[in-house]
């Protein structure tokens, strides 16, 4: 069957890649797609921010299964949109993505069904901040509501910048668009968790966990980003551990939003925060993560598509999910000034040599092919991932394959993993 991708980055490419080396795919199309996608997919143009658009080319494109890879077109309504014209669509509805289109709502939500999560407020209007924010002991993390592409959360080591960071929410100076509720949350201590599940909307079944690194500098420094890398193995959360956070933050999450009548059929992200007193929810995301799902995909040994039409039909306790053992990590190269203002429009160099690193991967976050040549066109560029027996190995080959690429201002942080590293030598 032909696959419809809908996206433009990292993980729409891990995905294409992954769907395409299923047996009963003969063609995917990615729209928009970007330069590197074009390796491994038809791209064609869309306008993610149109409904319309979208649906006008799924009508088009005919696809036996179309796969919506980032948040805002779920948020949209887009799953609603191709469900209503018969159409086989890998997503959760317009309500269910409210998990992660609304931070307020998923805090709400997390208190109605006493999944564990930070303690919050949510204020809706700029003069409730300063008394809401005195109910804090700093670091206070300060939250969009709204979807903001990874830059939506602000950590503020005193009150007063608290107090700012809010104030520049509401006004719209920090993000360009005025947010109409801001949370105010709890700084939770400990190592974070990407723990994602598929699910038909009853059952779920988890993806191999992995780690995350927001911040841009080095040693978990400077500002969050959408992700500098990430990695995972077998051992980041044992059984036991899994099966606590299946039994008491996954399904407790799909079984309330079924009782709420918005069944969620898709992926759910479960961002955690591994503290003294447990797990704490810090976040849900509708989708893929990005870049959890190039390291994720790259491990996966059983048919991806099989599995999302299980969710699709409701059979997902029928499927079993294969994975490779052992480890695989995901470096991201950026754009000088990421994830402030930066330049585009750089040729890339090296992806070949590369691409013949053992066990590597490079998936495109962000290039175009221009002029016969693939040249930057994001803040995030590029996610070198390697599959390896173990993290050391496997990052080894990323930063392996990351010494042969090179554009100008090209920048990546050159200690991904190396927390789990100095635990485990």
């Amino acid at each position: 069957m032909k696959v419809l991708i809908l996206g433009s980055g990292g993980r729409e490419h891990a995905l294409a890649w992954a769907v395409k080396r299923s047996e009963r795919v003969t063609e995917v199309v990615c729209a928009p797609g970007n330069g590197g996608i074009g390796q491994v997919a038809r791209c064609v143009p869309v306008d993610l921010k149109s409904v319309e658009s979208m649906v006008r080319l799924a009508i088009a494109e005919k696809p036996g299964l179309t796969i919506v890879g980032p948040e805002l077109p779920l948020s949209l309504g887009i799953v609603d949109a191709l469900e209503e014209r018969g159409l086989r669509v890998f997503g959760p509805t317009q309500a269910a993505a409210m998990l992660e289109s609304s931070k307020a709502f998923a805090k709400r939500f997390l208190q109605r069904h006493n999944i564990p999560t930070a303690q919050y407020a949510v204020c809706t209007t700029a003069a409730e901040l300063e008394a809401v924010i005195a109910g804090f002991q700093a670091p206070i993390v300060v939250k969009a509501d709204g979807l903001a592409a990874g830059k939506g959360v602000i950590i503020c080591p005193s009150r007063a910048i608290a107090l700012e960071a809010a104030h520049d929410l509401f006004s719209g100076k920090l993000l360009g668009e005025a947010e109409v509720q801001v949370v105010i949350e709890e700084f939770l201590t400990g190592d974070e968790l990407s723990f994602l599940c598929l699910s038909d909307g009853k059952d779920v079944a988890a993806l191999a966990p992995a780690q995350d690194h927001k911040r841009i500098g080095e040693g978990d420094t400077g500002p969050n980003t959408g992700g500098m890398g990430v990695y995972s193995t077998d051992n980041l959360v044992d059984a036991g551990m899994k099966e606590w956070i299946l039994r008491h933050i996954a399904e407790p999450t799909i079984k309330g939003m079924a009782d709420e009548g918005a069944p969620f059929k898709g992926v759910l992200y479960i961002g955690l925060m591994m503290t003294p007193r447990g797990p704490q929810v810090l976040e849900f995301n509708a989708r893929f993560g990005d870049p959890e799902t190039q390291a994720i995909l790259v491990r996966l040994e059983s048919d991806l598509v099989e599995a999302l039409e299980a969710c699709i039909d409701g059979r997902l306790a029928e499927t079993k999910l294969e994975w490779t053992a052992g480890a695989s990590a995901c470096v991201v190269a950026s754009s000088a000034g990421y994830p402030g203002s930066y330049r585009t429009g750089f040729p890339i160099s090296g992806l070949s040599a590369a691409a013949e690193v053992q066990g590597v991967q490079v998936f495109h976050s962000g290039s175009t092919q221009f002029g016969g040549q693939l040249r930057t066109a994001g803040g995030r560029v590029l996610g070198v991932t390697a599959v390896a027996p173990s993290l050391k190995e496997a990052l080894e080959h990323a930063y392996q394959a990351m010494a042969e690429i090179h554009f100008e201002g090209m920048y990546y942080r050159r200690d991904i993993g190396h927390r789990a590293l100095e635990k485990k030598p």
